[in-house]
């Protein structure tokens, strides 16, 4: 078995005057691709059988209901979004069609930053909506928020995806997010 040592095997982060890093084994990209895959058919999945379902996805009985029990801290809020029709109407067509859209950025690998980022902020309302703490603060949907999160910040668009090919896009001359470095943040 052979690997391919590129030399950007290290990882460092500064904050707030903590400095963390280590080295990175050469498979670790086959393990951020698995990632980005896995979460990219769960969601597509997801979102595409709520879609083509029988019967039509509504979102109200679960924000109505959902975190009325276990003390959840943002009950209130759950009953707001389930008893007000504008944002149970965007709920219906927001979490299918989000849900199908992440998974495919995802599968493809295209704006693989801001798929996992609205990934991330839809696992924390699940992890909210869902509120249990019988077994500690840390669940599935926990969980799931954190492996977007490491999605998006091992660039993972970038290894067999689009990411790779739409980043060095030429526009006027020079690479898209040469022009345009904002971009980073949603490519990746």
């Amino acid at each position: 078995m052979s690997t391919i040592n590129s030399g950007v095997n290290q990882l460092e982060s500064k904050v707030g005057g903590l400095t963390v890093g280590g080295r990175v084994h050469s498979l670790s990209a086959w393990f951020v691709l698995a990632l980005r895959l896995m979460m990219g058919y769960a969601f597509a999945y997801s979102g595409f059988t709520k879609i083509v379902a029988a019967e039509p996805f509504s979102a109200g009985g679960y924000l109505a209901n959902v975190a009325a029990t276990n003390g959840n801290p943002l009950a209130g809020m759950f009953a707001w979004m389930g008893s007000t029709p504008w944002f149970v109407e965007f709920a219906n067509v927001a979490v299918p069609w989000g849900e199908l859209f992440i998974g495919l950025g995802l599968l493809v690998g295209a704006v693989v930053r801001l798929a996992a980022f609205f990934g991330a902020l839809m696992m924390l309302m699940f992890y909210f909506g869902n509120w249990d703490i019988a077994h500690g603060v840390i669940n599935g949907d926990f969980a799931y928020m954190l492996v977007f999160l490491a999605v998006a910040a091992f660039g993972a668009g970038r290894i067999l995806g689009l990411d790779q090919y739409i980043e060095q896009y030429e526009v006027g001359g020079e690479a898209l997010v040469e022009r345009y470095p904002v971009l980073e943040y949603i490519l990746g």
